[in-house]
């Protein structure tokens, strides 16, 4: 198995991405290898300060960087050099099994859809965050960014590929899916959740459990969360706020915790062809680290193959 990480990308790169990449390498097997995509001179000089000498980790050259300000489709288009579009490359041409990246969160995205392309079927490819629930395991919230409008109909598929994503990558047998909306009635919320509550009832091929409510996020309602990129991003940026308000009035929880950007590392787009992971432009080398352990149970988990199964 080989994960590849844009070296380059992410606010503390590439110090904090060579870091992380070096503490996973310590502690993943001997089948696992990590490759760095970057410049290649700066990636080894770091290495060789972490006295770190295991052939678990390979260095790929990209001579450019897309930096976090850059338009994504311009910056791609115009440095197909950038370690954002070497990583895909690898990832197009299967010489990779995952492809990571803490840098430019569009650029990730388009990059994601034009190279590996999404999942036949698919309407909308998501980004899908982990949500900790008070009993100890995580819920699969999507969309958490990726798409601010949508329609019902994509909503609805969101709760089958979330559902599949959930069965294969955490093994939960039946997820149960719920629809995020402003009360637990089946008529509550807009004319997009309504309708959507419709499509999901109706959904033979998940197990749909009604609406949960903002209060119900952490309370282990729900395996998969439904909602659209611009109220999950909202409500998912709010619970990681958690861990950084309580740190600072000296409050300790294993749940709190949990909330803590760094427990998971990352965020896969569920719908494209390959195994996506993107990560907070603040990632630490904990961050990176966990990224790679998720890509790792993402890659053996075959999720994005299972979806394209069920949507052939």
């Amino acid at each position: 198995m080989k994960i590849a990480v844009d070296a380059m990308g992410g606010d503390f790169a590439p110090e904090a991405i060579v870091e992380g990449v070096v503490m996973a390498a310590k502690e993943l097997s001997d089948e696992v290898t990590i490759v760095l995509v970057g410049k290649q001179p700066v990636i080894e000089d770091l290495l060789n300060k972490t006295s770190y000498k295991a052939s678990n980790i390979e260095v790929v050259h990209a001579e450019d960087v897309v930096e976090m300000g850059e338009h994504p489709t311009k910056a791609l288009s115009q440095k197909p050099n950038s370690s954002i579009g070497v990583g895909f490359k690898l990832l197009r041409d299967k010489q990779i099994d995952a492809f990571c990246g803490a840098g430019n969160t569009g650029a990730m995205h388009v990059g994601a859809l034009f190279s590996v392309r999404a999942i036949e079927g698919v309407q909308r490819p998501c980004i899908a965050g982990f949500v900790p629930q008070i009993a100890g395991d995580y819920a699969v919230m999507l969309d958490i960014g990726a798409n601010a409008d949508c329609k019902p109909e994509m909503l609805d598929q969101f709760g089958l590929i979330g559902s599949i994503y959930a069965q294969y990558t955490f093994g939960i047998d039946k997820p149960r899916v719920a629809l995020m909306n402003i009360g637990e009635e089946e008529g509550k919320g807009s004319l997009v959740a309504q309708a959507t509550y419709q499509l999901l009832k109706n959904n033979r091929r998940i197990n749909f459990v009604g609406n949960i409510e903002g209060k119900d996020m952490f309370l282990n309602k729900a395996d998969v969360i439904v909602t659209d990129g611009f109220t999950g991003n909202i409500l998912f940026k709010m619970g990681e706020s958690l861990y950084d308000m309580t740190k600072a009035l000296g409050i300790s929880h294993d749940f709190i915790d949990k909330t803590n950007y760094e427990s998971v590392g990352g965020s896969p787009i569920v719908g494209v062809n390959g195994n996506v992971i993107i990560a907070h432009g603040i990632s630490s080398p904990l961050a990176i680290k966990n990224m790679l352990f998720l890509a790792k149970k993402q890659v053996e988990s075959n999720a994005y193959l299972k979806i394209a199964q069920a949507l052939s």
